[in-house]
């Protein structure tokens, strides 16, 4: 396992002020060395999964009162909004354990624990990978990954009596809303209402439709692993998925910062302090709802 990275890291205030835990699990840029030289892709290609800077877009979260999660290793090496061991049998040498899940719909698509892919289906690996490279990543980034996030989410809501999570994403500029040609600037994912209270996901498109943004919700992204496994509206727990247009913020071709990338992370400041005010002027309302 590769030692020239730190794994993760939690951004804290000096006092939680507000029941939120926020989470980028996507925008880890620091490519351990071993791993670049056993893939097939150059330096700009394998960073096409990455949630480019969504760390630095959700930074305020500390100034508002929240802790920050977020993760140094990039979404191409290991994918931590899947389960443990969604994991395709095709990548590795070796034989996997009787509990991997080798028939999602994401491993189908090349988007397991460990990516075969990046985007545009280009191939990560020139060759297959010992099982044990696969189980070592979970057991020594995965797992340690998902305690962290546990205990903060668990102790925001000891702390408040309920907690809601963000887990902050970005995807393609080109990405339309089928059958309707939208173009959106936000996706809202709460897992068709399953993972967060409607008043909760509704509050969230409403502030983004008042600063001026096209946001939809659940389509098409209605939220991964991390807001199925951590929403549960009936314990107080809500989990919203946040997905950014990259056009916004960075040329994609190039991967910079667009100029407007400080007036996009301002908005975006503006909108996480309207959502704690909005739980907090009507916690009562949004605390527990059914499942």
């Amino acid at each position: 396992m590769p030692s020239d990275f730190d794994l993760f890291e939690v951004l804290e205030p000096e006092t939680q002020r507000i029941p939120f835990v926020f989470n980028s699990p996507h925008s880890g840029r620091k490519y351990p060395v071993s791993f670049v030289e056993e893939s097939r892709l150059d330096g700009a290609a394998i960073r096409r999964s990455e949630d480019h800077f969504v760390d630095e877009l959700f930074a305020a979260a500390t100034d508002l009162g929240a802790p920050l999660l977020l993760a140094h290793f990039p979404r191409a090496f290991l994918d931590v909004n899947r389960e443990p061991y969604e994991l395709d049998p095709r990548m590795f040498e070796g034989s996997l354990p009787p509990y991997a899940n080798v028939n999602s719909i994401r491993v189908a698509g090349g988007l397991g624990t460990i990516p075969r892919i990046v985007a545009e289906n280009m191939e990560i690996y020139r060759r297959r990978l010992p099982v044990e490279e696969a189980l070592l990543r979970i057991e020594a980034i995965y797992k340690p990954y998902h305690t962290c996030l546990r205990k903060l989410v668990a102790r925001t809501h000891s702390l408040f009596g309920f907690g809601v999570l963000i887990d902050c994403h970005s995807m393609p500029g080109n990405i339309r809303v089928a059958g309707t040609g939208i173009r959106p600037d936000f996706i809202i994912g709460d897992r068709y209402g399953t993972s967060a209270s409607a008043e909760l996901s509704n509050a969230a498109l409403q502030i983004l439709e008042n600063m001026g943004f096209a946001a939809v919700r659940n389509k098409p992204y209605a939220g991964g692993f991390i807001t199925e496994h951590y929403g549960r509206p009936a314990r107080g727990l809500h989990a919203l998925q946040v997905e950014i247009n990259r056009s916004l913020y960075i040329d994609e071709a190039t991967l910079q910062k667009r100029p407007e990338f400080a007036a996009v992370a301002a908005a975006i400041g503006s909108f996480m302090q309207q959502m704690a005010d909005f739980v907090e002027g009507s916690s009562a309302d949004v605390a527990y709802a059914a499942e």
